[in-house]
C-alpha cells in the first residue's frame, strides 16, 4: 500500500462513519490532521449501530447519544464531508458526494467530488431481504438510524390507537412480528416489552402491555442466536418466554402480506408491524465499483483489507475479509473495531515512513474473537467471554453481563473521544437519564 501524490500530501478519504469507519478517521486524524484525512457520511450525528434498537423501542433518545461529526472532526482532526457517496471513479480517484437537503427540500450542500490517493470504505450493511416476496414492501429495517427512530414513532402511534380502540373493541391489540432470531431482533424483542411498561404509565390508560401487545420472534434455524453457543441460546429463549415473547424456531418466511407473515409450512402470524432482521448484504453503491463482490454483495478483500484495487481498502460489515479455510470474519462490532486499529497501524506506518520492512507492511489483518455480549433488558444480559489460558469461553449472565455490554460502548466512544471525555460524556448522561422519562414519548 503506497500513496503516490504529486504534492507530496497523501489524500485518505474514509466513506462511513460507523464504529469502523469513525474510530480509523479519529487515530488518523489526531495524527495528520484535517488536510490528510477526510470522513464522509450521509448523516450528521454518529450513533453506536449495536444500539439502533434502543432508538427504536425509545429508550436511546438519538438528540441526547447521538455525536456530531463535525464536533468530533474538531476535536479529532479531520475533515468531514457530508453526503451519500454516489459514485467512485477509480481512474481519477475521485468519488462524488451527493447533496444535503434540509426538510423543506431546500439545499443545503451541493453535489460534490473529493480526490483521494487511498479510499477506505467503511459502508457498513443493509438489510437482506433474499427476495422473500413482500419483505421490501411491508416490512419495516432497522438499517440506519433515521430507520429506526421511523420505526418509534410508527410503534408509538400505534399503541395509541389501540388504546383509544380499546375504550370499544375490548379485543383490541397491537401484534408485531420480528422475522430474525440474531441479537438483533433478541435485543429489539426484548427493549420493546419493557418500553411498551414505561409508555402506557405516561397518559396510555387502556393499553396494558401484556395484555395488548404480541410479539412473535420468527427464527429460520433450529435456535435463535444460532452462531452463538447452545448455552447462550437457552438462556435467552428463557428470557423472551419470561417476558411472554413467543419463539417459533425453525420456521423461514415465505411472504411477507400487509397484515399477515406467512411461512414455508403454511403457517401464518398476524401482524400490524413487521420487523425484518434477519440478515445484511453489501450496500447497491458497491456493484458500480467495478470490483469483485461475494454473493452478499460485500467487497471482496484480501487479509491486507485491500481489494483489488490497491488504492482501495475497505473495513467492517461492507466487506468480505477472509478468516480460516473458507470462511469470511464475522460481521461484529468488534471486528470493525479490530480492523480500524490494524489499518491506522499500516497507513501511519506508510505515511510516516517509519515502515520500510515490506514483510511487516504485508502482515495479515487477524480477527480475535473476543465473546459476544447480548443485551435482555435494563438489568439483564448473557453472553460468553473468551478465554485466553482455556480456549474456552465464560458464560456470563444477569446484571454482569449487561453492565459488560454497555462497557462496550463507553469501550467505543474511548476509541472516538479519548479517555477523559468519555468519562465527562459518561457523566452527564447519567444525570440526565435520572432525571428524564426512560422513554422517548413523542
Amino acid at each position: 500500500m503506497d500513496f503516490p501524490t504529486s504534492s507530496g500530501t497523501p489524500r485518505i478519504v474514509i466513506v462511513g462513519g460507523g464504529a469502523g469507519g469513525l474510530e480509523l478517521a479519529a487515530r488518523l486524524g489526531h495524527v495528520l490532521g484535517q488536510d490528510k484525512v477526510t470522513l464522509v457520511d450521509s448523516s450528521p450525528f454518529h450513533i453506536w449501530k449495536p444500539s439502533l434498537h434502543e432508538v427504536a423501542a425509545g429508550t436511546l433518545d438519538i438528540h441526547q447519544e447521538g455525536l456530531s461529526y463535525l464536533m468530533l472532526a474538531h476535536m479529532r482532526g479531520f475533515t468531514f464531508a457530508r453526503g451519500e457517496l454516489l459514485a467512485v471513479d477509480r481512474e481519477r480517484r475521485t468519488i462524488r458526494v451527493g447533496k444535503v437537503v434540509d426538510a423543506g427540500g431546500q439545499t443545503i450542500l451541493p453535489e460534490r467530488e473529493l480526490r483521494y490517493d487511498t479510499l477506505v470504505l467503511a459502508l457498513g450493511s443493509i438489510s437482506n431481504f433474499f427476495n422473500t416476496p413482500g419483505a421490501a414492501q411491508y416490512a419495516v429495517t432497522l438499517d440506519s438510524t433515521d430507520a429506526a427512530e421511523a420505526f418509534r414513532l410508527t410503534m408509538l402511534k400505534n399503541m395509541a390507537q389501540v388504546d383509544q380502540a380499546r375504550e370499544h373493541d375490548p379485543q383490541a391489540h397491537l401484534r408485531l412480528v420480528i422475522v430474525g432470531g440474531g441479537a438483533t431482533g433478541v435485543e429489539l424483542a426484548v427493549e420493546l416489552r419493557e418500553a411498551s411498561h414505561v409508555v402506557s404509565a405516561y397518559g396510555l390508560r387502556n393499553f396494558d402491555p401484556d395484555r395488548d401487545l404480541a410479539i412473535t420472534l420468527v427464527e429460520g434455524a433450529p435456535r435463535i442466536l444460532s452462531p452463538l453457543s447452545e448455552k447462550i441460546s437457552r438462556a435467552a429463549h428463557i428470557r423472551l418466554n419470561a417476558l411472554g415473547i413467543q419463539v417459533e424456531t425453525q420456521c423461514r418466511v415465505a411472504e411477507i402480506a400487509p397484515t399477515e407473515v406467512h411461512t414455508v409450512d403454511g403457517r401464518a402470524f398476524p401482524a400490524d408491524l413487521c420487523v425484518w432482521a434477519a440478515g445484511i448484504q453489501g450496500p447497491p453503491v458497491l456493484a458500480t465499483l467495478g470490483l469483485p463482490l461475494n454473493r452478499l454483495g460485500q467487497l471482496e478483500v484480501n487479509a491486507q483489507l485491500q481489494s483489488p484495487d490497491p488504492h482501495i481498502l475497505a473495513l467492517g460489515d461492507c466487506c468480505a475479509v477472509p478468516w480460516g479455510e473458507g470462511k469470511n470474519v464475522p460481521a461484529r462490532a468488534q471486528a470493525a473495531h479490530q480492523q480500524a486499529d490494524y489499518l491506522a497501524g499500516r497507513i501511519l506506518a506508510r505515511v510516516q515512513g517509519e515502515d520500510e520492512d515490506q514483510d511487516q507492511d504485508d502482515a495479515p489483518y487477524v480477527y480475535r474473537d473476543n465473546g459476544s455480549l447480548v443485551s435482555l433488558g435494563r438489568e439483564a444480559g448473557v453472553g460468553s467471554l473468551m478465554g485466553k489460558l482455556s480456549g474456552r469461553g465464560l458464560f456470563v449472565s444477569g446484571t454482569l453481563a449487561r453492565w459488560m455490554y454497555m462497557s462496550l460502548h463507553l469501550m467505543h466512544h474511548r476509541a472516538v473521544l479519548g479517555f477523559w471525555r468519555t468519562a465527562v460524556l459518561a457523566l452527564a448522561r447519567l444525570l440526565m437519564r435520572r432525571t428524564q422519562p426512560r422513554v422517548k414519548l413523542h
